[in-house]
């Protein structure tokens, strides 16, 4: 019987359409198809930005209302983007929006597990917050503990009962950041932070020789992307490299915008679907 491969694709700031993960996913198919097949790999979004759609909607409009206020735009994309990195911030009182972000990371690994299988390999492509939210989503599965527990009762219930190794983060063992601020929220840390593992140390009870990567593609016009790999000793080992990438088109590639530009890559989506396809062949000898 032929293992598939999961991948969840998370987004990043901005206002997002349902759709955001299109693009990439067709690009992925058209390079994979040929040999993975039509289905062996699973691809499902985490589209999260619902979770902040309607309370920024109401911020801007009591905003507007109290006073002059120029340059609208950009106070609004202003909202829109830096509005998601505040929301998302936990604090000692407040987690309503990082728990249902966290939801919803925890039901579309559900739904791999149910469309890939419940031991199928994990690959996550991450986009700007979506590497954060990445980070931390599977940080609180790696070290909970009965001591420590880290993952709250929402996200508990959004899993399966039980959880399936793919629910629990144990089948990871690709990851691919694009434009990551990672390097930012380390300064919350001493010493920078603790990365996530990839591969999940429990990858060898289910896969013991099946390859891993951590690539962080980033590209230098970008001012929300960094490189990780200088962060700390622990980062350096586990992210496998820091790939400088050219995104955008001749009206961004030069500029901030490319940020946005991650998703349609040749650079970006030939590596990731190389890969893929190692990893099939890997579990389909």
């Amino acid at each position: 019987m032929t293992q598939k491969i999961a991948v969840a694709v998370i987004h990043g700031i901005g206002t997002q359409p349902s759709t955001f993960a299109r693009e990439l996913t067709e690009g992925l198919n058209h390079r994979i198809q040929h040999v993975c097949g039509r289905d062996g790999v699973v691809i499902r979004p985490i589209y999260w930005a619902p979770v902040l759609d309607d309370s920024e909607k109401r911020l801007w409009n009591r905003l507007t209302s109290g006073g002059l206020m120029r340059w609208k735009a950009e106070r609004r994309l202003m909202i829109d983007f830096i509005g998601d990195a505040f929301a998302y911030q936990l604090t000692d009182d407040e987690r309503k929006v990082y728990n249902a972000i966290h939801v919803r990371f925890a039901k579309t690994l559900k739904q791999l597990a149910k469309a890939a299988g419940p031991k199928a390999p994990l690959c996550i492509i991450a986009h700007s917050l979506g590497t954060i939210i990445t980070s931390n989503y599977i940080y609180d599965l790696q070290y909970d503990s009965p001591k420590k527990s880290l993952i709250v009762p929402d996200v508990l219930r959004a899993m399966g009962d039980p959880p399936t190794p793919l629910e629990r983060g144990e089948t990871l063992n690709l990851l691919y950041t694009m434009g990551s601020p990672l390097a930012l929220w380390s300064l919350r840390y001493r010493h920078f932070g603790k990365p996530i593992r990839v591969p999940d140390h429990h990858m060898k009870l289910h896969y013991p020789e099946l390859g891993w990567e951590w690539i962080n593609f980033y590209d230098a016009d970008d001012v929300i992307g960094f490189p990780l790999k200088g962060l700390n000793k622990a980062y350096d080992k586990v992210v496998t490299e820091d790939r400088e990438v050219n995104v955008g088109n001749v009206l961004t590639s030069w500029n901030p915008s490319s940020h946005l530009f991650y998703w349609t890559d040749k650079d970006v989506l030939d590596p990731i679907a190389a890969k893929l396809i190692e990893i099939w062949r890997a579990v389909n000898p």
